[in-house]
């Protein structure tokens, strides 16, 4: 029991990173399930280069686009989107576009990067390529450049047009490592410079994501003990024909705002939008941004949680 604990608190600790090492592996092993099982080079000069980019880049867009629809800050920004009266959020809006185009990039990244390493669609794509064949055949045999589009199927002769294959394996695992060289160092910078930014300490956002877990664990219990008990009244009054208790439910317009995009404001260090909406001044007033108002990189966590997990979403 002790040691299932020590697991849990684990996952809870670093449950972003786990989500995206799963991420990773898993498309990793696809891309290697798609190589080994799927994928076969027609081994034609009309058909090479398009079917090894389909193969190379269509799953890596597919994985973009899912990256986008699982992430619960994408619908944060866009339901009800086009009901507000001063549009999709602005330039705050681009700046999360932003940010989650660089989330949703990892797993198309590593197909990518994971493709090129094992070489089969990038030495297809390339074989079927004119102007890389006139390269790659300068000084060998006349017919190189028309047998060049068999090599991926082991079919090219003379051998000496065969021996390209690995010239083209080695390009790929090249090109698969300075992306991967590129994305880290990318990731890296970013990383620190974000933190460098960050106007609030190391301690302080430790705090910030304890607390964010809390809430949406309080606010998630007690939405489903507020939902159960006004189905159960519902459900009675229905079968009874009796009138409903009056129940205190917030309005359209108190869920409209609590579902709003955070922003941070040095003035009043609000943990989250909830936190920010429970705690301001004027009852009746809205909590539209104001002026010192910024989006923070480093903080962009916070629009993050939700009541439902982003599968449910």
């Amino acid at each position: 029991m002790d040691k299932f604990k020590a697991v849990l608190d684990l996952h809870l600790k670093h449950r972003s990173t786990l989500g995206y090492g799963v991420v990773t592996l898993l498309t990793a092993g696809g891309e290697r399930l798609f190589s080994a099982v799927v994928f076969q080079c027609p081994c034609s000069e009309a058909w090479n280069l398009p079917y090894g980019l389909v193969f190379l880049l269509v799953p890596a867009l597919a994985l973009f686009l899912l990256g986008y629809a699982l992430s619960a800050r994408t619908w944060r920004l866009l339901t009800g989107c086009c009901a507000r009266t001063r549009g999709c959020a602005g330039l705050r809006g681009m700046v999360v576009c932003v940010q989650l185009s660089a989330a949703a990039a990892l797993a198309p990244l590593t197909w990518v990067a994971v493709a090129l390493l094992g070489g089969s669609f990038y030495e297809c794509a390339a074989s079927g390529s004119t102007a890389l064949g006139s390269r790659l055949c300068r000084g060998r045999d006349p017919v190189c450049a028309q047998q060049l589009p068999r090599v991926p199927c082991g079919q090219a002769k003379p051998p000496e047009v065969q021996d390209l294959l690995k010239d083209l394996k080695a390009q790929s695992q090249v090109l698969g490592w300075v992306l991967i060289a590129v994305v880290i160092i990318f990731l890296l910078i970013c990383t620190s410079v974000s933190r460098c930014l960050s106007p609030i300490s190391y301690q302080q956002l430790k705090f910030w994501k304890i607390y964010l877990e809390k809430e949406q664990e309080l606010l998630k219990n007690q939405a489903m003990e507020h939902a159960t008990e006004l189905a159960k009244e519902n459900i009675k009054c229905f079968f009874e024909g009796s009138c409903p208790k009056e129940y205190n439910t917030p309005s359209a317009k108190d869920w409209r705002q609590i579902s709003s995009l955070y922003t941070f404001n040095p003035s009043n260090q609000y943990y989250s939008i909830l936190h920010k909406y429970v705690n301001r001044k004027e009852k009746h007033n809205s909590i539209q941004s104001v002026e010192g108002d910024a989006m923070i990189p480093v903080l962009g966590f916070v629009d993050s949680s939700g009541i439902n997990n982003t599968t449910e979403i």
